[in-house]
């Protein structure tokens, strides 16, 4: 039920597209664009080809309309190369057979899944050969054992961010006046250098964006990133 309401807030955000022609990806916009694709299946009654244009630095739509001095959407859906609607992220998009569903965070990508109307496992889009999810995806194909290794290196380096960051963030949290009168103070009992916590922090930005690049998202581990999802 949760899911469906969700959903259905989520399709509302997709506002009319002005039937615009796909602009292919440049090599110099890898780090501010990014697309993915939806191939035809008879199987799914879907007979057009769609793409999904993210621009991560375009301003967010302002009343369903592009923000005055942009040009672009921050997330724009196309049919057969030509675009249909436009949203604020995160949104979903109904297509024939079913829907895809876009989340972003700060470091790229939570989701970008076409989920059957039938019940079937979610899938993510194809992504655009020359963007970087695009170039993450070839080196899985070609080094799938080194792949696993920096995937799980990125979800061990996550962790570990998590466990140090929760005792010192309830100490900050305490140290404050109006929280410390009701609750007292909590003295956290990790205390780091400041060149380990800023190490911390650099390996946490390198990991986040290794799981965005794959499009992995996990409640827990992903867990400075996943409440951007539901807004």
């Amino acid at each position: 039920m949760f899911t469906r309401l969700k959903r259905s807030r989520k399709l509302r955000r997709a506002k009319p597209g002005d039937g615009s022609a796909l602009k292919d990806l440049g090599w110099w916009q890898l780090l501010t664009r990014t697309q993915f694709f939806l191939d035809p299946s008879e199987h799914e009654g879907r007979t057009s080809f769609y793409a999904v244009d993210v621009r991560y630095l375009a301003a967010e739509l302002e009343g369903g309309k592009i923000a005055e001095g942009f040009r672009h959407a921050p997330i724009a859906l196309y049919r057969d190369g030509h675009q249909q609607q436009i949203a604020n992220p995160p949104v979903a998009f109904a297509v024939p057979g079913g829907v895809i569903e876009v989340g972003t965070s700060d470091y790229g990508l939570t989701r970008m899944h076409h989920v059957p109307d039938d019940g079937s496992p979610a899938r993510a889009l194809r992504p655009h050969r020359r963007s970087l999810e695009g170039l993450r995806a070839r080196f899985d194909r070609r080094h799938p054992t080194v792949s696993r290794m920096v995937g799980l290196l990125a979800v061990l380096i996550l962790l570990v961010g998590l466990v140090l960051m929760v005792p010192q963030a309830a100490e900050l949290v305490t140290s404050l006046d109006m929280v410390a009168e009701r609750v007292g103070t909590f003295t956290s009992p990790v205390q780091l250098p400041t060149w380990v916590n800023t190490s911390l922090i650099i390996a946490g930005v390198l990991a986040a964006t290794e799981r965005a690049l794959t499009l992995r998202n996990h409640w827990l581990i992903d867990a400075d990133t996943t409440w951007t999802s539901f807004t």
